[in-house]
């Protein structure tokens, strides 16, 4: 282990990839603990405390909700907004053409992003600011909370959306999902403890036992679906050019049974808590029944919820994955798949494949979407609620990849790797 941290510091690269993502993470961690002004926490907890929508909201905040810091709302709008732009990008045609202008392109459609992100993040503050005048503290005048609670609460919404940014493009992983990750791992040590509290003070310990089996069985399927592939062979002609002679022999394209790994599962989750969010904020009847349907625990939340991870798995792979570029890419350098001719019949191959791996990976993600919910039902251990399927997902998937782009600094540099 400690010859394995002097390797990681040994390659500069890495070494300030990783510090730099460790600062990033502090700074957001401090300022989950930062308090939004003129709130009665007292009378907070207690609102906080009446429904098990805000544990689950809490999950995507790292604490920051239940505190009303100035990072309550987290991550939250942008992956909405992420969300909205990757909807539209299907269905208006001058966002899909700017998506296929490359680098340029994506950078305009990264930039109408965070702007309506920060639209976003403002109504949802507005939002919450209405919502909680009950419990301002006396002596402060409504008007002026809600002017200082939307301009920090948009103000951290944005912060975290551009810490999320910086460590993706100079830390390693990806920023939002570290970012949601390291939220997700705080919270541990209270559940457990709390487990621990219920184990001594005469709960099922049989129940308790049933639910940690339960969870280490799900950690393992996930990091097999997470790392299962098809190797697709492709075989390349030997190419003279001159008097040398190029290419020839085969090689693999991995075709993974979770093209989208926990993007998909970010993106339900985020669909299915903002009509509920909203619904807590605004005094309606109706949405009030839909926030009771769609509460975390409920039939037709876990029906809705494997709908949408099943949903958000296909999109996410059709826009990630490209059949036709890549098999354009293999004609262009002279390469063929076994059997399959190149050009239209080899994309036709890899569009049927990658259809078939992603209707096993949604499945899975759909199934497991679910079952810690039906576990938890079955168990009443509720020490862990709201870290059900999209944490286990997101902290097994969040950890695999950090492990792969670990595994690729050293690989590329002649080091023996993590999974050697």
């Amino acid at each position: 282990m400690l010859n394995l941290f002097r390797t990681f510091f040994n390659i500069h690269d890495l070494r300030k990839k990783i510090l730099f993502t460790i600062a990033i993470v502090f700074i957001f961690r401090v300022g989950v603990h930062i308090p939004v002004m003129g709130v009665d926490t007292t009378k907070l907890q207690a609102l906080f405390g009446q429904g098990n929508l805000f544990n689950f909201l809490d999950l995507f905040t790292g604490g920051a909700l239940m505190k009303f810091s100035i990072f309550a709302m987290g991550i939250v709008p942008y992956i909405n907004a992420s969300i909205i732009f990757q909807l539209l990008t299907v269905v208006i045609p001058q966002l899909e053409e700017l998506q296929k202008e490359g680098d340029s392109g994506r950078k305009k459609i990264a930039q109408m992003t965070r702007y309506l992100a920060v639209t976003l993040s403002a109504f949802q503050a507005f939002g919450m600011a209405f919502w909680l005048r009950g419990v301002v503290q006396e002596g402060i005048p409504f008007p002026l909370f809600l002017i200082t609670c939307v301009a920090t609460l948009a103000a951290g919404s944005t912060l975290v959306m551009w810490f999320g940014e910086l460590i993706t493009e100079r830390g390693i992983g990806n920023g939002a999902s570290i970012l949601i990750f390291i939220g997700i791992v705080s919270r541990l040590p209270a559940n457990v403890a709390q487990t621990v509290t219920l184990v001594r003070g005469g709960a099922n310990i049989i129940g308790v036992v049933f639910l940690l089996i339960s969870f280490l069985l799900m950690i393992a399927a996930i990091i097999i679906i997470q790392e299962g592939q098809r190797k697709i062979q492709v075989q390349y002609a030997k190419r003279v050019v001159g008097r040398k002679m190029y290419g020839g022999g085969s090689t693999f394209i991995p075709l993974r049974i979770n093209q989208g790994g926990v993007i998909p599962i970010i993106f339900a989750s985020s669909v299915l808590i903002f009509p509920a969010t909203i619904a807590q904020f605004a005094p309606i009847p109706i949405l009030q029944n839909i926030a009771g349907f769609l509460s975390p625990g409920k039939t037709w939340y876990m029906l809705f919820f494997f709908a949408l991870v099943f949903f958000f798995t296909y999109f996410y792979t059709a826009i990630t994955f490209n059949p036709s570029e890549l098999a354009e890419n293999i004609k262009k350098y002279g390469g063929f798949v076994s059997g399959i001719r190149p050009g239209k019949p080899t994309a036709e191959f890899f569009e049927y494949t990658i259809s078939r791996l992603t209707l096993v990976g949604a499945l899975f993600l759909g199934i497991v979407a679910v079952v810690p919910t039906i576990v938890e039902g079955i168990t009443r251990i509720t020490s862990f609620q709201g870290f059900g399927s999209t944490a286990l997902l997101i902290v097994v998937g969040v950890a695999l990849d950090l492990v792969r782009q670990i595994e690729t600094h050293l690989v590329t540099r002649q080091y023996e790797g993590l999974l050697a």
